[in-house]
């Protein structure tokens, strides 16, 4: 096997392990320079051997098999605060926005941010009272415990979003 046919497998392998990996965390996960890392994906892509998605600022990478909402669930729950929301979400149905920020430790508004995103995404869904009072849930809790089951973040990753929550807590106080 040639080393270009070596180094786009195993590309395409680390993609299929690391569903929802953006490309900075590909190249940091990889012994290879970023324009090698770009050349195989252009040409996985062409060849239907990987997926991607763009969401908020970065390209996700995904195995084929995956549909569009799949695809943005996984992209979003690379996040450590975004999983933990979700994990939270699911074990706790109904849960209110302030008890979901209290037993996570994260400021109301990182919680909102991280809402928005999946909200939007058709992730969860918030239901309203006569008295306008929220009520968080996930949206389809079966395909999205078997997604974050999926998921494993970077250090990078978690470094960013516990960097954002302490700076979160500092405005809060």
């Amino acid at each position: 096997m040639s080393s270009t046919n070596e180094t786009r497998r195993r590309v395409r392998e680390h993609v299929h392990s690391q569903p929802g990996i953006h490309f900075n965390a590909l190249v940091r996960d990889s012994a290879f320079a970023p324009d090698q890392i770009q050349y195989h994906l252009r040409r996985l892509l062409r060849a239907g051997e990987v997926a991607e998605e763009r969401l908020y600022g970065r390209t996700h990478y995904f195995p084929p098999e995956h549909d569009a909402w799949e695809r943005r669930t996984l992209a979003l729950v690379r996040r450590e605060t975004a999983r933990e929301v979700l994990t939270h979400l699911l074990e706790h149905e109904g849960a209110k926005p302030a008890a979901v920020a209290d037993s996570l430790g994260i400021a109301r508004s990182t919680l909102e941010w991280h809402l928005g995103r999946l909200e939007e995404q058709g992730i969860v869904g918030k239901d309203r009272d006569e008295r306008n009072r929220v009520t968080l849930f996930v949206s389809h809790p079966d395909r999205t415990a078997r997604l974050l089951a999926e998921t494993t973040d970077s250090l990078p990753d978690r470094f960013a979003d516990r960097f954002m929550r302490l700076v979160d807590d500092l405005f809060e106080e």
